[in-house]
């Protein structure tokens, strides 16, 4: 198949890129539109190159999947779980949240204990 043949049909296949051949035999595609800031996190690239019309078609492959990656967000990851130190104790509960709670002085309604700290037989 001829260059321009090659070229047009890259082309058409590749709207959003300009492609063209190197006088040093390379085949270049650069995209019509800057890149966004997600588009260059996930790696796409402005402009590409490649030895021949088949490894410049792999390469604009790769970019329309770099693409669809730059605005997928990724599965969330599980929370590692730590085994290496025991979880922290439990703080104290006291002051206002307190009450009601067994060795203090508040009495609360369907408590069973009496005034004594005893608890009353069932």
């Amino acid at each position: 198949m001829s260059f321009d043949r090659h070229l047009a049909e890259i082309a058409r296949e590749f709207p959003d890129w300009t492609i063209w051949r190197s006088d040093a035999g390379r085949w270049w595609a650069t995209r019509h539109r800057p890149l966004t800031d997600a588009e260059r996190k996930s790696g796409c690239a402005m402009t590409i190159d490649a030895d021949d019309p088949a490894g410049l078609r792999l390469g604009l492959l790769e970019q329309q999947e770099c693409m669809a990656a730059a605005y997928h967000e990724p599965a969330p990851a599980e929370p590692a779980v730590e085994t290496s130190r025991p979880p922290p104790p439990t703080p104290p509960v006291t002051g206002p949240a307190a009450v009601g709670v067994a060795g203090t002085d508040e009495d609360q309604p369907g408590d069973d204990a009496v005034p004594d700290g005893t608890a009353t037989p069932p």
